[in-house]
């Protein structure tokens, strides 16, 4: 009924879906309208156009960005913040960003929920949600709420 596409290494988890003959499948419901969260890797999966990819790296699309990938630079980098995420009540949600995406641009259809620098690093476009970070290493569970009440429910009333 949903999709999560976790963090970890995006062409590794393009590689492994198609090579396990999931990738078609995993884009055509996206583009059907599956309600689909993307987290880190997840985010740039959901891409539609990826700088810095390397030579033959596939996303399944839909969501009208453009991401940087390792955009806040090497492991070493990685850092936790309290960040403003609109839709989500108080307090600032504890972002952890870990070799962590950013995205570029956006379209005209996608809502910038959250921005660290001036880069977007949570939006949604309709039944998509895509964030940098990882919500999944805090004890908060907001961002994954966000998706189960809103998103999802936003997409089974415009299926309906």
């Amino acid at each position: 009924d949903a999709l999560i596409i976790p963090g970890g290494e995006s062409t590794t988890i393009s590689k492994l879906a198609r090579s396990f003959g999931l990738f078609d499948l995993i884009a055509g419901r996206i583009k059907s309208g599956m309600p689909t969260y993307g987290s880190c890797a997840g985010l740039i999966l959901l891409a539609n156009k990826i700088e810095d990819a390397i030579v033959g790296q596939e996303t399944f699309g839909g969501l009208d960005v453009v991401a940087r990938r390792n955009a806040f630079g090497r492991q070493v980098d990685s850092f936790e913040m309290d960040l403003e995420v609109k839709g989500l009540s108080a307090p600032k949600f504890r972002a952890i960003f870990i070799r962590a995406p950013w995205i570029e641009s956006v379209g005209n259809q996608v809502e910038v929920l959250a921005q660290v620098s001036g880069h977007a690093v949570a939006v949604r476009s309709g039944h998509i949600f895509a964030t940098s970070f990882h919500p999944e290493l805090t004890g908060d569970n907001r961002i994954h709420r966000y998706f189960l009440d809103v998103v999802c429910k936003d997409a089974i009333k415009v299926s309906a």
